[in-house]
């Protein structure tokens, strides 16, 4: 039966299920295990034929799990972290930082600041492999098997271990040319007024929550452009299009460049949240997840990057 288990066959079919009832269809499982969407379903498929029972419910629209493929998940889900923490818990004892990590970063930020850092990280750790994945998605890294993640803004998930970096500011900018053109606010309710670059990631989309200490107002603004993308929304805040609302650490350059002003300097956007450093388990942590948590928390020691190259 234990051999039965860990057939390479039957890893494939409850690597398909999980992904399938993870994802919601088997297009989306197919991107995450890079398998075509028909060989996932036939290992499904298979899996069904072997236990004998329908594990998904198959729709034109939608697939779902039955009943008996609900408890299936669950109790594979439970075995995988059992086993995951049991490696773990083998590998503690080594006193040697090796091996391989998986981290999640939010992508612009993770790109603008912490890759630089990255390679300090593994010059001080040569034996330890590192898979850097970069998404503005949020990341079940449960789940999707990763040791550490960094969160933006307020945390939810009561599963996880968290650590916080730094505070989380995002402020309000523009162009001087756009300012120029249009004269600045004076409160949040003249952003009414005004061409703004809304983030659709924001978890008041689109209303702007903002706050000066002492009062709260919510303005639901408009504006030419909308992305899920601060990138994009930089590049179109630096050619004048219009104000934009976004955290320090992607502003702060352009703030000292002088290419940005800030506007309604005493209001701010979602007074509550951080820079979090977030891991499964405190339980048989890997020594490279330790390492790696020590590390990042030394490089914000003396504040944020982004604050330290703003000044």
């Amino acid at each position: 039966m234990m051999q039965d288990l860990f057939d390479n066959q039957h890893s494939d079919e409850i690597a398909a299920l999980l992904a399938v009832a993870a994802e919601g269809s088997f297009v989306a499982a197919g991107r995450r295990l890079q398998r075509h969407p028909s060989v996932l379903s036939k290992r499904v498929a298979a899996l069904e034929a072997r236990l004998g029972i329908r594990l998904l419910e198959r729709t034109t629209r939608q697939l779902r799990l039955t009943a008996a493929g609900v408890q299936l998940e669950q109790k594979l889900r439970a075995t995988i972290t059992l086993i995951s923490e049991a490696e773990q818990e083998a590998a503690a004892g080594a006193a040697e930082v090796r091996g391989l990590l998986r981290v999640a970063f939010p992508a612009a930020m993770g790109r603008q600041w912490l890759a630089p850092l990255l390679p300090a990280f593994l010059a001080a750790y040569p034996q330890v492999s590192l898979v850097a994945d970069y998404s503005e998605r949020f990341v079940d890294i449960i789940t999707e098997g990763f040791d550490l993640a960094i969160r933006i803004g307020e945390l939810h998930d009561s599963r996880l271990i968290a650590k916080k970096l730094g505070d989380q500011r995002r402020i309000l900018c523009a162009a001087p040319a756009y300012l120029a053109a249009h004269p600045a606010p004076d409160s949040p309710q003249a952003l009414l007024d005004h061409n703004c670059l809304r983030f659709s990631g924001f978890a008041s989309f689109p209303e702007w929550r903002l706050t000066n200490g002492e009062r709260q107002q919510s303005v639901l603004v408009s504006g030419s452009m909308t992305s899920n993308d601060s990138e994009a929304l930089l590049a179109a805040a630096r050619a004048g299009l219009g104000i934009l609302a976004a955290g320090e650490w992607l502003l702060n350059r352009d703030i000292a460049a002088g290419k940005l002003v800030r506007v309604l300097p005493d209001w701010q956007l979602d007074a509550q949240g951080g820079i979090y450093l977030v891991r499964p388990s405190a339980r048989f942590a890997a020594a490279s997840t330790l390492a790696f948590k020590s590390w990042l928390e030394d490089q914000f020691s003396a504040g944020p990057p982004w604050q330290i190259g703003g000044r």
